[in-house]
């Protein structure tokens, strides 16, 4: 049985549950970002921020080939600017450079929406509710969890603890579950809290 859940691509979903491991780069080398590794430290992602893209609010996930997968950014102009939440579009690519929006992620602000969740929508619409993922619990802490509009959880962030320092960090995704949107997720929290893909 299928039970693969694409946003970017079937191609990034497994039929098993996967833990990936999440190394920063130092912002002065390459320009900030992150490796995703598997466990037997196999390059799976590279996350580029600002850094290498020379503009804020952008990211960038290449695959372990270099090939650009997923292109996210942070929408700007004055309806954004007078918002009470800051929004973010990903794009998937595709081997003639086009791009189709897949996802947009929320996240609140101000201090009127302080402690809401950050919500995402996947696109073409199809949400059981007005959202389709939610994400709980504190990147910073490196103890967030992301859920479908069912409740069941996708994914799950933890600490490296025999590493002891938070340039090293895990995500398990279940089976079925799309490794670069999970991926593309957590270089949105990664710049949201002012680290490795920020300038």
């Amino acid at each position: 049985m299928d039970n693969s859940m694409p946003v970017v691509s079937k191609f990034f979903c497994s039929s098993t549950s996967t833990t990936l491991m999440i190394r920063k780069r130092p912002i002065v080398v390459n320009g900030g970002g992150f490796v995703v590794t598997d466990l037997s430290n196999n390059v799976v992602f590279i996350v580029d921020g600002c850094g290498i893209l020379g503009s804020k609010g952008e990211l960038l996930v290449k695959d372990s080939d270099g090939e650009r997968v997923l292109f996210i950014y942070k929408k700007g102009g004055i309806v954004q600017a007078l918002s009470t939440c800051n929004k973010w579009n990903g794009y998937s690519m595709d081997y003639q450079g086009k791009d189709k929006l897949v996802f947009s992620l929320t996240d609140p602000k101000s201090c009127i929406t302080k402690g809401a969740p950050i919500r995402i929508h996947i696109e073409p619409k199809r949400h059981c509710k007005n959202w389709d993922f939610e994400i709980r619990g504190s990147f910073a802490d490196r103890e967030c969890t992301i859920i479908d509009c069912t409740g069941k959880i996708v994914a799950q962030m933890g600490k490296k603890e025999q590493i002891g320092n938070k340039d090293f960090y895990y995500v398990v995704m279940q089976s079925g579950c799309d490794k670069a949107f999970i991926i593309g997720v957590m270089a949105v929290l990664d710049n949201i809290n002012g680290e490795s893909t920020t300038c």
